[in-house]
């Protein structure tokens, strides 16, 4: 396993359920609670606190001796993947965004070139008296928008396209 710290990389290895410098340094899990790890290496001692997890993508921020840190784990097949040029198909890239109702557009969010994230809102569709929040689907960029505010739209319309 490696851990990419604030660009730095580090190999790892699981010693008693608790993953550690692989490098041999002197480490010793002090204490483990909530959210807190205290640990000691190489005789300094250390307090992290972790701030935000995304399982997904590996990654998470943590509060290292009052600093915030950035922290991406690589394990080996993460390595391989990417060597096959595989380790992208997890990213859910959108081709469109259709109409999943009749109605009229209120609000367009996005323009031309914005780059959308999934689950960002890129426009407000009316229907049945009720407002709508579309949201993309994935990840892109806005290649054209196919509709104006104050237009009407049947479902399955093509709303907006993306690269």
């Amino acid at each position: 396993m490696k851990a990419i710290i604030q660009g730095a990389e580090s190999e790892l290895e699981k010693h008693d359920g608790v993953w550690l410098p692989k490098d041999g340094s002197p480490c010793e899990i002090a204490k483990l609670r909530d959210n807190k790890l205290f640990m000691v290496l190489n005789g300094k001692t250390y307090t992290a606190v972790l701030l935000e997890l995304n399982r997904l993508e590996k990654e998470l921020v943590i509060m290292l001796n009052g600093q915030k840190a950035h922290v991406k784990l690589k394990e080996p097949l993460d390595d391989l993947l990417h060597a096959m040029g595989l380790d992208n198909l997890t990213t859910q890239k959108v081709a469109n965004i259709k109409a999943p109702m009749p109605g009229l557009v209120l609000e367009i969010s996005a323009s031309v070139g914005d780059t959308v994230s999934k689950g960002d809102k890129v426009l407000v569709l009316e229907a049945m008296k009720m407002e709508n929040i579309i949201k993309s689907s994935g990840d892109g960029i806005v290649a054209r928008i196919l509709v104006d505010k104050g237009q009407t739209v049947d479902k399955n319309d093509i709303l907006i396209e993306f690269q």
